[in-house]
């Protein structure tokens, strides 16, 4: 992936020590890497294609490398088509590196912080800027603490269920269209288009602006998905969980997530059941199943009855 090389250093507050003619750099990966052996002679296993992070320890080696050598190991250095090079700690860029790294156009940039904490908001920045992406139909919103995402047919309730959520105290993340990036292994991120945050169309009576309506603390800018709980008209026959015992789940972006059922009937309270849905999953996250718990009451009392 291509990264804008104006946001990329405003987002990581770098100077620019050496400037390149590029305007997107070619990172590819939040994985960084820090050149030391490379600085000793040791190329095998290269990981050029990352993020080059020079802290003290390989700036205070090459000071310590005979003039001709250090040259050596720069230029070979410098020779891979690395996406730019970052200097931690203020330390100023030595002519020789500035040299090399002009001579192959590519960018160097100083930052005042040290090199772990550096590497850990260089972490943070990427993962969500390269993590993988895609837009979908539904309303998310943070109840309790637990990002619940409603799907479900256009026109079944999603966004006034929402809404009466909100009036409870709850927070709008994005109404209608959810983009959603996987930011690790297990984790996904939702959040609104920037163009429709904190709007919320309702039938009837239109656009409504959450945040002007309902104050500052009605709305989220991103939270984590933790449940999808898909609505649909209620269909007499179908055969809907009444108990809890299995877990359904569904797939977004590799990620599996807890998916719950939840029919939609006239005069039903959907806010009122998607909160306890919202606390039931949080007690089955903490070890406590109320439908297993039942089941072990039941056993008992059979135990009981046949002793």
């Amino acid at each position: 992936m291509l990264v804008d090389k104006t946001q990329f250093v405003k987002a990581l507050k770098l100077t620019e020590l050496v400037p390149c003619k590029r305007e997107k750099l070619a990172i590819v990966s939040a994985e960084q890497a820090r050149p030391g052996l490379q600085f000793s002679g040791y190329f095998t296993h290269f990981a050029y294609e990352r993020m080059q992070i020079i802290g003290l320890a390989e700036m205070t080696y090459l000071d310590t490398l005979a003039p001709d050598l250090r040259q050596a190991r720069l230029r070979e250095f410098f020779s891979y088509a690395l996406p730019c090079v970052v200097i931690c700690r203020s330390m100023p860029c030595p002519d020789d590196i500035a040299a090399l790294a002009a001579e192959q156009d590519i960018p160097v940039y100083g930052s005042p912080q040290h090199t772990t904490h550096f590497q850990t908001a260089a972490i943070i920045y990427l993962n969500r800027l390269l993590a993988p992406r895609e837009t979908m139909h539904g309303v998310l919103i943070d109840v309790h603490g637990v990002g619940v995402l409603l799907t479900g047919e256009s026109g079944v309730g999603k966004s006034e269920a929402a809404l009466e959520l909100v009036k409870r105290g709850h927070q709008l993340v994005a109404d209608d269209v959810v983009d959603v990036m996987r930011v690790n292994e297990t984790r996904l991120i939702g959040e609104a288009p920037e163009m429709v945050r904190h709007f919320m169309e309702i039938r009837g009576i239109g656009i409504i602006d959450i945040r002007a309506m309902y104050g500052i603390g009605s709305v989220v800018h991103s939270k984590s998905i933790d449940m999808v709980i898909h609505l649909e008209h209620w269909v007499r026959e179908h055969a809907y969980d009444r108990l809890g015992m299995t877990e359904d789940t569904t797939e977004l972006l590799g990620v599996r997530v807890p998916r719950i059922l939840m029919p939609v009937r006239p005069g039903r309270n959907l806010a009122i059941v998607i909160e306890v849905a919202a606390r039931n999953y949080s007690l089955r996250r903490m070890g406590y199943n109320a439908a297993v718990e039942l089941e072990k009451r039941q056993e008992e009392l059979i135990k009981g009855g046949m002793s």
